[in-house]
Formats: structure tokens, C-alpha cells, sequence
């Protein structure tokens, strides 16, 4: 929301602020954005940034249909971006209908309200999940992605196929985006950057699976920024069957090894972690690696920010007052 306001953009921005982690972050993250009126949101009210005349806020859950129709029907969005799902490869082994209704009900909820009330192009968040024990790297979005490896994967290839679906019957654009391992200020404290921080930070040790051999493809959130703004402002062309619909992995293209990633957040933290090594978890993957060639010919994304700037601005957050979790 902050960016697309900054650059003039109308937006309205939704969330159900649920407590899959804590909402300390949900609600700093709104204030960040000019929205300091807790009570407001929290009653349901479409409220106006303080920063921003052009963005407001309402808290609403995705799987409500009568509140999604409502708000579509009021304001007639153009483009709509949905980045609502429940998140969390190894929660979905424990909490599986959690992500039926958010993944699923909720992404149908949003299909259906871009259908009846005219919106253009959707742009919806997929993950790299998808590519599950896909050997072959790096991942390219015409590799096979049939054999996910968890529920939270299979939701989201779902929501792939969804939306082709009504690209098809419907006329909508279409735009995926398959994110690999965000991270920077603000992320998700049950990812492993705001985990590892965390324990070194207080002197408790850190779990590393796999012991160790992982490689992961971290992308600094002012890239994924770039890159989700570059996909809204470019409606796909019509494919080789006349559809707008595309699908983009959207990485750093430079996959990290773990244990490198730790060092790197050790050096900036100045304190070595206490490291717990352990076996390779239900659900996970080897490696994930994004050949982002297709984004950047077609959407002009080029991600610059390397591991060692990224892990320093996420380190200089992480301390400061900004960080409610502190």
C-alpha cells in the first residue's frame, strides 16, 4: 500500500489481522502506512491514511463473501492485487482446513467478485512451492509443477489453476506471481531471518534443518516491491491461445546457502548463533532457485539488492524502534 500511494496510485487495502503471528506486527505495519486508529479498523470501518489521502484500509477476511462482494460493489475496483492466503509451509501439516478456506474459498471469493463487478487484471501472489521436488534448476515457469509436497504448494498451484480458469471464461488479465523466500524489515517473524535474529539476539540457539545443506533463493523485499508494481502496471498480452494470463517466478536469481545466510546475519548482528542442527522437515524443500528471465524481458524486473546490503537494512530495522517485537 505505502509504495503504490507514494506513487499516486488510488488504493484500498484489506486484511482479516488475524493471530497466526502477532498482530503487534500487523498493526505496525498500518501505522507505518498512516493508520493509527486501531479501534477504527478493528470495528470495520474503511478508514483514510493519515499520510496518504489516497489509501485507505478495512479489515476484512477474504473467505467473508458478503464482505468482499460489498466492498467490490462500492468501489469498482480496476486492478485488484491478492496477496491474502494463510502462509506457512510446516503449519499447513497441522492446520489444514485453515488453508481451504483462506487459499481457496477466499481466492474464489476474489475471482468471482472481479467477475461480477468489472475488474481488469488481477494479480495474485503464487509461491515457488509449487515447483515441490522439482530437480531441475533453475526453476522455470514451463517446468512441470505437479507434485507438490505440501498442502500450503497445492493450494497455491490451485490458485493458479483458478485463475486461468476465469481468464478463460471471463475475459480477466491475469498475472501470478511465484514469490522465492522474501525477507527485510517488517517480514514474517515465523520465517527464519526474523527467527534466527530473534534467537541470536537473545542468546537462544537456532534450528537449522537439513543440518545445514539448504539453498534458498532470498529476495529483499524492496525488489519483490518493484517487481509486483512492474506486474500491476503491465497487463499481460494475450498468450499463444488469446488469453492475458501469465505466470512469473519472481527471485533474486541467486540462490544462498543456509549456513552462508546465517553467517552473513551473525556478522551483521555482530554475535554468533548458537546453532541446533536437525533433520530435514515434512513439507520442505532442498533448494529453490528462480530463473527470473521471463519477468524482466516482459516486465522490465531487474533485482539488485544483494545478500550482504539486504541482510544490513533488515539488521538495522531489526534494532530499532521501528520493530514492535523488540
Amino acid at each position: 500500500m505505502f509504495e503504490l500511494s507514494k506513487r499516486g496510485f488510488e488504493v484500498i487495502g484489506i486484511d482479516n489481522l488475524n493471530d497466526y503471528y502477532d498482530v503487534r506486527l500487523k498493526y505496525g505495519r498500518l501505522a507505518e502506512c498512516g493508520f493509527s486508529d486501531k479501534k477504527s479498523f478493528d470495528a470495520g470501518s474503511l478508514c483514510t491514511s493519515k499520510l496518504f489521502p489516497n489509501c485507505r484500509f478495512q479489515k476484512i477476511d477474504i473467505s467473508d463473501k458478503l464482505s468482499v462482494d460489498r466492498l467490490f460493489n462500492e468501489n469498482r475496483f480496476d486492478k485488484v492485487v491478492n496477496l491474502a492466503a494463510q502462509a506457512g509451509v510446516r503449519y499447513s501439516i497441522t492446520n489444514p482446513y485453515a488453508y481451504l478456506q483462506s487459499n481457496l474459498v477466499g481466492f474464489l471469493n476474489i475471482l468471482e467478485a472481479c467477475r461480477n463487478f468489472g475488474v481488469r487484471h488481477l494479480i495474485y501472489a503464487s509461491s515457488s512451492s509449487v515447483y515441490g521436488f522439482n530437480a531441475k534448476v533453475p526453476y522455470n515457469e514451463d517446468d512441470k509443477v505437479d507434485n507438490p509436497v505440501s498442502l500450503y504448494a497445492a493450494t497455491k498451484k490451485g490458485n493458479e489453476l483458478m485463475a486461468h480458469a476465469y481468464c478463460n471464461l471471463y475475459g480477466i488479465s491475469m498475472t501470478g506471481l511465484r514469490f522465492f523466500t522474501v525477507y527485510g524489515p517488517w517480514g514474517r517473524p515465523d520465517m527464519s531471518p526474523m527467527l534466527f535474529a530473534k534467537a541470536i539476539s537473545d542468546g537462544e540457539p537456532i534450528k537449522v534443518f537439513n543440518n545445514g545443506d539448504m539453498i534458498r533463493d532470498f529476495t529483499f523485499i524492496d525488489d519483490i516491491v518493484e517487481g509486483t508494481i512492474g506486474a500491476i502496471v503491465n497487463e499481460p498480452k494475450p498468450n499463444e491461445n488469446g488469453l492475458r494470463y501469465r505466470v512469473y517466478n519472481i527471485g533474486c536469481s541467486n540462490p544462498v546457502k543456509l549456513m552462508d545466510f546465517i553467517s552473513e546475519l551473525e556478522q551483521a548482528m555482530g554475535k554468533e548463533a548458537k546453532k541446533v542442527f536437525l533433520p530435514m522437515q515434512p513439507g520442505d524443500i532442498y533448494q529453490t532457485n528462480a530463473d527470473t528471465s521471463k519477468l524482466e524481458t516482459e516486465v522490465g524486473y531487474k533485482p539488485h539488492i544483494k545478500l550482504h546490503e539486504g541482510i544490513k537494512q533488515f539488521v538495522n530495522w531489526y534494532n530499532s524502534e521501528k520493530n514492535p517485537l523488540r
